[in-house]
């Protein structure tokens, strides 16, 4: 049981919070019940530790039982722990104010653009400028949600490993294959490569997304949460899209028109 709040181990837990820390370790934080059981589920061999108080393990037998599994099956030679502590702990080296009582430290799981655009994907999502980690992480679960291919993060965008973009994303990180750290420009001659469409989604679009032929290979390409799309962005898409509004709301958020160009994409592809 671990009870020492100032331990190195916590210390170095709790690190993982910042980008910096992570990018040293190779390693990140990932915190709660679903996203902790979607990684053991779905990357059980990215998983370096799993941390569970005792008042989790008492609620969630479920949870304790398969990260017994986890740990139980290791290979040989391979060392897997599932270490018990103490609430107090658990909060000290978890992000949130108010931990679920298990968190897990995993190694990257993102894969290089080739890789996910292999294998003739229907339709993908592209970051560009995406900032904040909840919207990126919303994202991801839309992506996950409506059966996307892939989605990309650009090098402008939010850190994959951002502990509030894991936590929004509630274990799809997991679900589908990401790719980060590209440039645009590369971004897209890959996209073009792979026989895929940009589409480019902004408020400023001259095309409305049920005009949109969706049912051919294509790529969305979402902007930043406060000004869209860069004038040179879109220049480079294949058409501008935009979202019809028929009350009186004067736009949707990021996370909200992505998920609903990438629902119009299911359905024209199912």
């Amino acid at each position: 049981m671990i009870t020492n709040v100032r331990s190195d181990r916590v210390k170095q837990v709790k690190a993982l919070g910042r980008r910096s820390a992570r990018d040293k370790a190779g390693l990140f934080l990932v915190e709660g019940r679903q996203a902790v059981r979607e990684l053991i589920r779905f990357a059980p061999t990215s998983i370096r530790d799993v941390y569970l108080d005792a008042d989790a393990a008492e609620r969630h037998p479920d949870l304790r039982e398969l990260a017994g599994e986890w740990a139980d099956g290791a290979a040989a030679g391979e060392r897997r722990f599932v270490h018990d502590c103490s609430p107090q702990v658990l909060a000290a080296m978890c992000d949130t104010e108010q931990p679920q009582g298990i968190i897990a430290v995993a190694r990257p799981i993102d894969r290089p653009l080739a890789d996910v655009l292999a294998g003739s994907p229907k339709f993908v999502v592209i970051c560009t400028n995406v900032r904040d980690p909840g919207n990126a992480g919303t994202v991801i679960r839309g992506a996950d949600a409506t059966g996307a291919d892939a989605v990309i993060l650009s090098d402008a965008s939010v850190d994959l490993y951002n502990p509030k973009l894991v936590r929004s994303s509630v274990g799809s990180l997991w679900h589908l294959p990401i790719s980060r750290g590209s440039s645009i420009e590369e971004i897209f001659a890959a996209c073009r490569a792979a026989g895929l469409t940009l589409h480019a989604a902004d408020g400023v679009g001259e095309t409305f997304l049920p005009d949109v032929d969706l049912a051919t290979p294509h790529a969305w390409v979402m902007g930043n949460e406060a000004w869209g799309l860069e004038p040179e962005v879109r220049e480079q898409c294949d058409d501008v899209v935009r979202v019809p509004i028929y009350g009186h709301a004067e736009s949707l958020n990021l996370a909200m028109a992505a998920t609903v160009c990438l629902y119009a994409s299911a359905a024209a592809q199912n």
